[in-house]
């Protein structure tokens, strides 16, 4: 860019005999600009003395134009003075030649600063390179987060919708079942009543008999030692005392089982917390008499609670089976369930302990600890993982912490917590409000799991 063009046409034949080198050469400033935009050239040579628009004017519009601001430009003037150099420099000149300069200073510093030009851009494409990978990982890292998160909502939604199918035909199915053994046992119950009054009304009868005819004949003296007519008269009360206490136990077995289902109350009602806890114990006596588990109840004053009382039934039934199986065998003979306020539980294995009591005025705290094998550390953070259990295949679906957890925490806006050491056993704790808040979003009918220890 030189407003003479005898100067323009003296540079090209000094670059003539360059092959590598391409020359273009404008008089007018004012289409400087404009004519370096289009033809992107690796080195700009520039007047510094020009009439319409000063070199220096002109270097600060190149180097303020984003198409421009980045290529070398030389200034080329008869002036040497230093500070007219300085000042090129300042104002963003790459290089200074008086002009004309020598043609092999000329092609060299041409050369030197194409090349730099060149290097700069490849830099600047490789940094954008490393830039838009690094974008596209981020990318991809988001993505898969987003997919992993998916997939494991997938799966808790997967199983949630099994065990609630599970439990909703379980809960029909123990329904069922308490409707129908319940007819038939009352009719037992109510009967065994008229049957022990007869009795003895035929034992009164038999009295009566042996005191007016005290010498029967031979035949019903035979008789009477055949049947052990005395071991009978004894005998028959004790019978029918024990078929009353086994049509207590199964009445008692229905209505544990009809609380335990609460098939038809599936809403949120007002309820009696220990009177689940007991039901559950209830249909587990089976197995915490096998085991002969020592159980203690230290039940607290606890007010009416508004739950959903046929899931937090399951929750109760979820974390006493895995009490009862951490338990080992034991020894020991048979220990009595007690219930004593304010004690601690018993060391002798096994052990079973279960409290309750008012937190914060506003919360109950349900605790369910044993004494059984414990858990280390690695397997207390995946308990609430879907599908995750340490029991053998086919005797656990790892679903019953996770949907216990569910149940307390989504459902009744509590906490599940869970505090265990190898060894040392293991302690479950539930606290939920003692009132469920009607504003309060009404989670998804659904389940889950999970543990906790008193503060001491």
């Amino acid at each position: 860019m030189d407003d003479q063009p005898i100067v323009g046409e003296s540079v090209r034949r000094l670059l003539a005999a360059e092959q590598d080198i391409k020359f273009c050469s404008c008089t007018n400033p004012a289409q400087a600009i404009s004519i370096a935009e289009e033809l992107a050239p690796s080195v700009i040579l520039q007047d510094l003395i020009m009439p319409e628009i000063d070199g220096l004017v002109l270097l600060r519009l190149f180097r303020t134009n984003p198409e421009t601001q980045q290529i070398p430009i030389i200034m080329m003037s008869s002036k040497e003075e230093a500070t007219i150099k300085a000042e090129a420099f300042a104002t963003g000149a790459n290089d200074y030649l008086v002009k004309l300069p020598d043609p092999i200073e000329l092609v060299a510093r041409i050369r030197y600063h194409s090349t730099a030009y060149f290097n700069l851009l490849k830099r600047q494409e490789a940094e954008r390179a490393i830039a838009h990978k690094d974008e596209l990982e981020r990318r991809v890292e988001e993505r898969t987060a987003e997919l992993s998160t998916a997939l494991e909502h997938l799966k808790n939604t997967q199983a949630q919708l099994i065990h609630h199918e599970k439990m909703s035909g379980l809960g029909q199915l123990v329904a069922g079942i308490a409707h129908e053994i319940n007819n038939p046992i009352n009719f037992i119950h109510g009967n065994i009543n008229y049957i022990s009054d007869y009795t003895q009304e035929l034992f009164q009868i038999l009295k009566l008999y042996q005191q007016k005819y005290p010498n029967p004949d031979s035949e019903i003296i035979e008789t009477i030692e055949d049947i052990d007519l005395s071991f009978i008269c004894d005998d028959l009360p004790k019978v029918l005392s024990s078929v009353r206490e086994g049509s207590d136990r199964i009445k008692n077995l229905v209505l544990s089982l009809r609380n335990f289902s609460r098939f038809d109350e599936a809403d949120c009602k007002i309820v009696d917390l220990h009177e689940g806890i007991d039901s559950t114990l209830l249909i587990l006596q089976h197995k915490i008499d096998e085991k002969q588990i020592t159980l203690v109840k230290n039940y607290g004053d606890l007010h009416a609670i508004e739950c959903y009382v046929g899931q937090l039934n399951q929750v109760f039934m979820n974390l006493l089976v895995n009490a009862i199986d951490a338990l080992p065998l034991s020894s020991h003979p048979q220990c009595s369930t007690v219930n004593i306020p304010n004690s601690n539980c018993s060391s002798k294995p096994p052990t079973i302990q279960i409290r309750t009591e008012v937190v914060h005025s506003n919360r109950v705290r349900i605790g369910i600890s044993d004494n059984g094998l414990g858990m280390t550390s690695d397997i207390q953070k995946r308990i609430f993982d879907p599908f995750f259990t340490t029991k053998p295949v086919g005797e656990g679906t790892g679903l019953g912490l996770s949907i216990s957890y569910q149940i307390v925490v989504e459902r009744h806006g509590g906490t599940l917590r869970c505090a265990s050491d190898p060894g040392q056993g293991t302690e479950f704790c539930i606290e939920i409000p003692i009132a469920q808040t009607s504003h309060s979003p009404k989670p998804p009918n659904i389940i889950s799991d999970t543990t906790a220890r008193f503060e001491i």
